[in-house]
């Protein structure tokens, strides 16, 4: 009965109008349709996070499999060996991150609220002997920061201790991420059939050139995204590793927090850098202004040889994105989706720019050329 209506000169019109109207709808309620698919999408929130989980881990599972145990002949010992390393691996990284960031950050915090007065008597001091006394005030300025920071202080000091308890108390979180990894291990380990299962039918379902086109362009998709997470690690650990150096040379404080701080945030594009910057050139500044400026500084060069160097190495333009469509798509997918939209704003502008040149584009071509010889 589908294809003999599909046949009818009025279906195609039909179905593009209940498309448009749909999409009207959904635009003129987004607010409410996005709460509802949020709702939605939280009943599922320990499989959607485990599929992350082992999405993340499998290019690493894969390396093992490929590189390091490939004289074994066994394949389905292989692959579970593999598996078993990178979530012993991964679960080694993260401790060992966790273990030395929450002390730090804590005895940091104690430390901040400590000396929270003398950091802002030098702020004032050295702002009264730098050219921007005669810009402010610095009498008002010492009044209004005694008062916000004797307030601020107070504020670290009552609730310094209980960040960790407030951390351990969330346990509904902590179950969530619990079940997600053990979902994740599973998600690894039987993922060669899944895939196998998974292929067989869409095969099934689609028309041999549409099954064709759909597996050419989820393998690029998968390229594409395997290849920015690994390539955007990469380079977040370089940076924070960097930053983390010229601190220690630079005897400045703060040094684990700071270069976390710089390290993750690098992840996000565009204004990632700019936040780290900010973040860190704050917490020293309180400390000592003069290393506040010498931090800006070398984070400003750090990003520079990271923009044109380092980045351009490890992605060795293999996205082949413009800056601009990149700009666009952190600002779009930012707004709709907030972090993860920002994290997934330049593989989502790769996947638009080959969906656009490599499929529509040629699409649009071979259908004017067929109209135009049929004309003829």
């Amino acid at each position: 009965m589908m294809q003999k209506l599909s046949e009818k000169k009025w279906f195609n019109g039909a179905v593009i109008a209940c498309i448009g109207v749909a999409f009207y709808v959904i635009l003129t309620h987004i607010g409410v349709c996005l709460k509802a698919l949020g709702t939605f999408i939280g009943f599922f929130k320990p499989v959607l996070l485990g599929m992350v989980f082992a999405y993340v881990m499998s290019p690493l599972a894969k390396f093992f499999y490929h590189r390091v145990f490939r004289k074994m002949k066994l394949g389905t010992t292989r692959w579970y060996l593999s598996v078993i390393v990178t979530v012993v691996l991964t679960l080694l990284a993260l401790f060992l991150l966790l273990g030395t960031l929450i002390p730090q950050l804590l005895q940091s915090l104690k430390m901040f609220s400590e000396n929270f007065d003398s950091y802002a008597r030098s702020l004032i001091l050295w702002l009264e002997q730098s050219p921007l006394s005669a810009f402010i005030d610095t009498e008002s300025l010492e009044t209004v920061s005694e008062n916000a920071m004797s307030s601020v202080s107070s504020f670290v000091k009552n609730n310094a201790g209980n960040l960790l308890s407030i951390a351990a108390s969330s346990g509904k979180n902590i179950l969530t991420i619990v079940i997600a990894l053990i979902l994740a291990v599973y998600m690894l380990i039987d993922s060669r059939n899944g895939l196998v299962s998974t292929i067989k039918f869409i095969r099934l379902i689609l028309p041999k050139e549409t099954y064709e086109v759909f597996l050419d362009f989820i393998l690029r998709c998968d390229t594409i995204l395997v290849n920015y997470i690994v390539q955007s690690l990469l380079d977040g650990l370089i940076v924070g590793a960097v930053n983390a150096v010229f601190m220690a040379f630079c005897r400045m404080p703060y040094i684990g927090l700071v270069s976390v701080v710089v390290g993750i945030t690098n992840l996000i594009p565009n204004f990632g850098p700019v936040i780290g910057c900010v973040i860190g050139g704050f917490i020293l500044l309180l400390v000592d202004p003069m290393q506040a400026v010498m931090f800006i500084i070398f984070t400003l060069a750090l990003q520079f040889v990271d923009g044109y160097i380092i980045k351009p190495r490890l992605f060795a333009n293999s996205l082949g994105v413009s800056g601009l469509l990149i700009l666009i798509s952190t600002i779009v997918l930012g707004n709709m989706f907030g972090i993860p939209g920002i994290l997934l704003s330049i593989p989502a502008a790769a996947v638009f720019s080959f969906v656009y040149n490599d499929y529509f584009v040629p699409w649009k071509e071979g259908r004017k050329n067929k109209e135009h010889t049929e004309a003829l």
